[in-house]
């Protein structure tokens, strides 16, 4: 499973922290186990309910998140020196996890994704945080995971947070229009 996940999201290899990146690998191998989900479904798993007939699946998403996330970094990074300190295995980490609890708030019934009673109850940035957490993130991972969406609107966020949270509205509105 391990194998197959890596290669449909290389960028859990760019997580230079071994540790971490074997914890957060091991969350989405984990949440899969427990939600009965395939590598089949999760390309056919769209990356959001919201926008009807979406062909952009969670895999694309999580991927273009943690993409956009790095070069933002890489650009702090650049421009402002040590001004903004980023720490970039959070950052991975977090977006390669934003979006994990999608896991447990989706089923599928008759072919068309829908929310799981689980998802009606618990939206996806807090069963994704509360299972990473679970599973030994480090808290600041798990904050990026539970502030990510609305839920962390309001919240005093760290610059890793505030950097997935905008990637993935970016991605989102982006694909909205």
């Amino acid at each position: 499973m391990k194998e197959e996940l890596l290669r449909i999201m290389p960028e859990f290899k760019l997580i230079e922290d071994t540790k971490i990146q074997e914890k957060t690998i091991n969350v989405w191998i984990k949440a899969m186990k427990k939600s009965g989900w395939t590598f089949d479904d999760l390309h056919q798993m769209p990356f959001t309910l919201l926008i009807e007939r979406t062909s952009v699946n969670i895999i694309e998403h999580t991927r273009a998140v943690a993409r956009c996330s790095l070069e933002i970094a890489e650009v702090f990074g650049r421009e402002y020196n040590e001004k903004i300190r980023v720490n970039r295995d959070y950052l991975l980490a977090g977006a390669m996890l934003h979006d994990v609890g999608k896991l447990f708030e989706y089923k599928k019934v008759k072919g068309k994704f829908v929310k799981s009673e689980e998802g009606k109850l618990l939206r996806h940035p807090i069963s994704g945080a509360a299972f990473a957490s679970k599973h030994g993130l480090p808290q600041e991972v798990v904050h990026i995971i539970a502030s990510h969406s609305k839920e962390g609107d309001g919240v005093r966020n760290t610059v890793e947070a505030v950097i997935v949270n905008h990637a993935d509205f970016v991605n989102f509105e982006a694909l909205e229009i």
